[in-house]
């Protein structure tokens, strides 16, 4: 499996930004799946966003962190794909990967599913791969607004370019001529991530929020807080957006 390529700069933060740990990052990524690549005995098989469905409903993951090397049992390696749901450049945030062994045998009947001895996962992001336990992603939960940031970010967009103009004016620091293009890239609870464009590569800004929101319902009051905090600044930033 390919690392994603990626030419982001450090990210710059507008303010102590947190970030979600590696655990969480795969929680969330697992959460907000609509298709994963399931590949066993050599054989790779695309699994689709089906009836409304998460493709993990199909799988029983077990929690099994020592599985001995001569398991006869068939391996199994689940592949997920973190996009972001806008059209930046580079798009790939993060590949996800578990690895395991099959307990029963790997169905695409509809409404089958299949168990799967978990031995453990890895992420792999910009910043370099992180192998992770089931114990560890036991004791995370994913973002609140995981399954919720394509459609926010989206509407963001669409509907309301003139706010990503607005939310320039909390980078710092300010983005210079050399920015061609603005986009939302990201948002979880602890703030919202713009990608900067420039002609050669580009930068991430992550925003802030007053406090991480706790639930969906919450994130509205959040993002009207950078919104109120940027209209204050006397700043006039003129990137499109």
């Amino acid at each position: 499996m390919r690392t994603p390529r990626d030419r982001t700069t450090p990210t710059t933060p507008a303010g102590p930004a947190a970030r979600p740990t590696a655990a969480e990052r795969v929680r969330s990524v697992l959460a907000a799946a609509h298709s994963m690549t399931v590949v066993t005995d050599g054989l790779r098989t695309e699994v689709r966003h089906l009836d409304d469905g998460d493709p993990m409903g199909r799988l029983h993951l077990h929690h099994d962190a020592a599985l001995p090397g001569d398991d006869p049992r068939p391996a199994v390696r689940l592949e997920f794909t973190d996009v972001a749901p806008t059209p930046v450049r580079d798009r790939v945030r993060a590949r996800v990967t578990l690895l395991g062994r099959l307990l029963t045998p790997y169905t695409e009947e509809p409404g089958g599913t299949t168990c799967v001895a978990f031995g453990r996962a890895v992420l792999e992001t910009a910043e370099g791969t992180t192998y992770l336990t089931p114990a560890e992603l036991e004791a995370a939960e994913p973002d609140p607004l995981a399954t919720y940031e394509a459609g926010m970010l989206t509407h963001l967009l669409d509907d309301h370019p003139e706010l990503v103009t607005l939310l320039l004016r909390l980078v710092h620091p300010q983005p210079g001529a050399t920015v061609l293009r603005a986009l939302p890239v990201a948002l979880d609870r602890h703030g919202i991530t713009l990608r900067l464009e420039e002609r050669r590569g580009h930068r991430d800004a992550t925003l802030a929020f007053p406090s991480p929101v706790a639930d969906v319902e919450r994130s509205g009051a959040q993002i009207q807080a950078l919104l109120s905090k940027a209209r204050r600044l006397s700043h006039r930033n003129t990137l499109p957006a």
